[in-house]
């Protein structure tokens, strides 16, 4: 650092700093929130500290100088997360056997009239009419009848915990032979799955909202006074998403059917919950996305929303709609039981 300037060498500083952060927030992956609650929050600023080192990267490139090497092999040793964090690939195969499944937090269609906006509801109705998904998995769900003439099947679970009816709900265009609930313990958000006949295979839907943080970004001040409730509430939300994930996981295992998974995960791609759900799957963004994936409509790129393939399906296209109908943006993935 002889050659540097005092402002550049405290920018090598810096840059050291946000550069070992991105590196410790890798493990966030591998590390269970219940073993080291703390680590966990890290998985949450990665889209964050990604950003910060490529900039870290652009700058010392103009200036040509070796501290460009701070951050550039923290970035390559974490390269293979990356494409969950952006996406080249856009593939775009449309075969007649696919299956078009949707994902969609509908956030009660607008029920407490937090998007002013009319006619919210019409408006998810004409949305999903248009795109027709064969599967539809929506969660915080609210009756809408209008919905269930779309689809000839469909299986509603509302949760015990509320008084308006609110839950998960799957919808489908082919038969449902089997359905079931995880009810997940002391909470309002839940896993639901069907089993379905597509010509002569059956196979199960997976329909998850894990636990929420219950953090209102647009709306809640982080600050000294209520820092510690917040970090209280978020370690929390973490070690009830393991426990639900864990149900889950076992759940599956007594079935010989290939599985999707999908929904609202409440968390990002780069950490523990996921990695765990991802286990012998295909994330349709990674595969046939593009772009950032945004699924959660946020001041940066937030993707919280997923679809999950049986890894012997294959993933021709996948796509985020950004319609501002929710809080969150629906997705929708073409998959092949048979490639």
């Amino acid at each position: 650092m002889k050659n540097l300037s005092l402002f550049d060498k405290l920018i090598a500083l810096v840059n050291s700093f946000f550069a070992m952060l991105l590196l410790l927030s890798y493990s966030c992956y591998f590390i269970s929130p219940k073993n080291i609650s703390l680590i966990s929050f890290l998985s949450l600023s990665i889209p964050v500290l990604i950003i910060i080192n490529i900039v870290f990267v652009l700058y010392w490139l103009i200036k040509l100088k070796k501290q460009i090497l701070i951050s550039l092999v923290v970035l390559l040793i974490g390269f293979p997360l990356l494409s969950k964090f952006y996406s080249f690939n856009n593939k775009k195969t449309f075969l007649s056997s696919d299956i078009k499944i949707m994902s969609y937090n509908v956030r009660m269609f607008n029920l407490y009239k937090w998007i002013k906006k009319d006619n919210v509801s019409e408006k998810i109705y004409d949305f999903v009419k248009d795109k027709n998904p064969d599967i539809l998995c929506l969660q915080e769900y609210h009756t809408n009848d209008n919905l269930i003439s779309l689809f000839p099947y469909h299986y509603i679970k509302t949760s015990n915990n509320n008084k308006n009816n609110i839950g998960d709900a799957i919808f489908s265009k082919y038969k449902i032979t089997n359905t079931g609930s995880l009810n997940f313990k002391n909470t309002g958000n839940n896993a639901i799955y069907i089993d379905v006949i597509k010509n002569k295979d059956t196979f199960r839907v997976y329909n998850i909202h894990l636990e929420s943080f219950r953090i209102n970004p647009h709306k809640e001040v982080i600050n000294k006074k209520n820092a510690e409730n917040l970090k209280i509430r978020v370690e929390k939300a973490f070690k009830k998403q393991v426990d639900q994930v864990n149900l889950l996981l076992n759940h599956q295992k007594k079935t010989h059917y290939k599985t999707i998974i999908c929904g609202d995960f409440n968390n990002t791609a780069f950490s523990w919950v996921y990695h765990q759900l991802n286990l012998h799957k295909k994330d349709a963004f990674e595969i046939a996305g593009n772009g950032f994936g945004s699924t959660y409509r946020f001041g940066f790129p937030m993707r919280i929303d997923f679809i999950l393939a049986d890894e012997n399906m294959a993933v021709n296209h996948f796509k985020t709609f950004k319609v501002k109908y929710s809080d969150h943006y629906p997705i929708m993935a073409r998959l092949n039981l048979n490639p």
